[in-house]
């Protein structure tokens, strides 16, 4: 059974750190791509970060550039997601996504086929 596992969301103070991870199994072989995505209270989903397995190249939104850093661990088949700098306005449910698309990081999350179950990140001011 293909599975997605997110773990490391909790609550932190502005200018805090936080690390999540995400590790997959079950089929992991087929995915390409990870992706982090989140999503705020009555806010669309929005990408945050992406990185292929084969290569390492990554991709970042412009919102996180400089304060987030997605990186894996092939071996263990994780992907973590390093939030230092972080603010109020990143509080949201965090998904880990998986993707088929070669090393094309896609940053709309109709083109990830797996999802974890959400991660929460509070930030309070």
């Amino acid at each position: 059974q293909v599975q997605l596992v997110e773990s490391g969301g909790g609550l932190v103070q502005a200018g805090g750190s936080l690390r999540l991870s995400c590790a997959a199994s079950g089929g992991a072989f087929r995915w390409h791509v990870m992706g982090w995505f989140r999503q705020a209270p009555g806010k669309e989903r929005e990408f945050v970060a992406g990185i292929a397995w084969i290569g390492g190249h990554t991709k970042s939104a412009d919102s996180v550039k400089g304060r987030f850093t997605i990186s894996r661990d092939n071996a263990k088949i994780t992907v973590f997601l390093q939030m230092n700098s972080l603010k109020p306005e990143d509080t949201a449910v965090y998904y880990c996504a998986a993707a088929t698309t070669g090393t094309y990081i896609p940053m709309r999350g109709t083109e990830y086929s797996d999802w974890g179950q959400g991660t929460q990140v509070t930030v309070s001011s």
